[in-house]
């Protein structure tokens, strides 16, 4: 499939709405670490206002380069996928028309890797911790989101554990099926 996806400016902002409440679900966790870079919020604060109706600018794409730099900087794990989830919420509202399957990265990446730091920050409950992130995602993706992500192929393979956790996630949404070791999830 390699076809154009028509996208309306109200699919693109439930996306960055989702993203961006996904991605405020760590933020503490590289704050934590990080106390006085205010990178990832501000990434935040600028999916926030663009969801809300704001520009989809130049200040949105800095912000998301900014807080991506801040992964790259973070030298833990958690705290460099927290902020990493700040930087998928601002870029997601530069979700390409492109029937491709690596945009479903702009779609989910944010919960994605919030469930990734979380797993990361929880140690040996790490992976019940990420399964519930993703259950918490997918239970507050709405149908727009959902609807904009079914006019993509399935997630690509690849990519580690954060591509395991996309995919996951990316085949719940589209099966409307139950996140968790009940399912083989």
């Amino acid at each position: 499939m390699t076809g154009e996806i028509i996208l309306g400016m109200d699919d693109l902002r439930a996306v960055t709405a989702f993203a961006a409440g996904s991605a405020a679900e760590v933020l503490e966790i590289y704050e934590t670490s990080h106390p006085s870079d205010r990178r990832p919020r501000d990434a935040i604060d600028a999916a926030r206002a663009f969801a809300n109706g704001g520009r989809r600018g130049k200040a949105l794409r800095d912000a998301a380069w900014a807080a991506l730099r801040a992964a790259q900087e973070a030298g833990e794990a958690a705290a460099g996928q927290a902020a990493r989830a700040a930087m998928c919420a601002s870029s997601s509202a530069y979700l390409h028309p492109l029937a491709r399957s690596t945009q479903v990265g702009h779609i989910l990446g944010a919960a994605a890797h919030a469930a990734h730091a979380i797993e990361l920050a929880a140690g040996n409950t790490g992976e019940e911790a990420a399964t519930g992130h993703l259950r918490r995602a997918a239970s507050q993706a709405s149908s727009t989101v959902v609807a904009v992500l079914c006019r993509y192929p399935s997630a690509p393979p690849g990519g580690g554990r954060m591509g395991e956790l996309l995919r996951i996630l990316d085949r719940a949404l589209r099966a409307e099926r139950p996140i968790g070791p009940e399912t083989g999830n």
